[in-house]
């Protein structure tokens, strides 16, 4: 039996099986994404305006939509009030790129309406990441050196990064379903089209509760060798 399988077998029960569950969830992604692209949206909105339309129906203005390099690098900057459609969501009429940014407004629409989730994944990120960014040394150190507080508090502090990505859940959840609202009762897509945008939001959700399970399965392996210490 190979030295590091008998090391670390949680290794292999654990976090293996998650992170081929995140990699099925990103080719998924990925290959839903491709084929929407190639459905044209009859309404002939293109990812931008669909953006734009769907912040005015829910009566928020004074948001930017920007392009940014990449692919599927969509995102909503909160701190600058800016959404940024990647090059193949910004001025793509498709029903995939017309579901991405739908999404990305329905992010700019709950902070508006001050949606609280996301306002608490907001105040949890910033100690969440130096909590993350310090797990590991804690981790590491605690278990070389069989110090046992050391390794409790960088498995509170890997926690801490499993929260915020259980918060996020609901926050991605919600902000997909506000945008296929929004497209239905606007009509910028008729109904076959918003099955396709269902589907491309619901594999982009997929991502995000695989990386949990990722996490979740790195936790309870830092436990479970944390309690195996603690025996020997």
């Amino acid at each position: 039996m190979p030295f590091f399988y008998y090391v670390d077998p949680y290794y292999w029960m654990l976090l293996v099986p998650a992170m081929l569950i995140a990699l099925w969830a990103q080719v998924r992604v990925s290959s839903t994404f491709r084929r929407y692209s190639k459905v044209r949206a009859f309404g002939g909105y293109t990812g931008a305006q669909a953006a734009e339309a769907v912040l005015r129906a829910n009566g928020v203005y004074g948001v930017s939509i920007q392009r940014v390099r990449g692919n599927l690098t969509d995102h909503y900057d909160p701190r600058s009030n800016v959404i940024r459609l990647s090059d193949s969501v910004y001025g793509s009429n498709s029903v995939a790129a017309i579901g991405v940014a739908a999404h990305e407004a329905g992010h700019a629409v709950q902070y508006a309406v001050g949606y609280q989730p996301i306002k608490l994944r907001a105040a949890m990120i910033p100690v969440c990441n130096v909590g993350s960014q310090l797990s590991l040394l804690f981790i590491i150190l605690g278990f070389l050196f069989y110090i046992e507080p050391l390794f409790a508090i960088g498995i509170l502090l890997f926690s801490l990064a499993v929260a915020v990505q259980l918060v996020t859940l609901p926050v991605e959840f919600n902000a997909s379903r506000r945008a296929i609202q929004t497209l239905e009762r606007t009509g910028m897509l008729d109904q076959r089209e918003l099955g396709g945008a269902r589907k491309v939001l619901s594999a982009a959700a997929m991502t995000y509760v695989a990386a949990l399970l990722v996490s979740l399965a790195q936790l309870l392996r830092y436990v479970l060798a944390f309690s195996g210490r603690r025996r020997d």
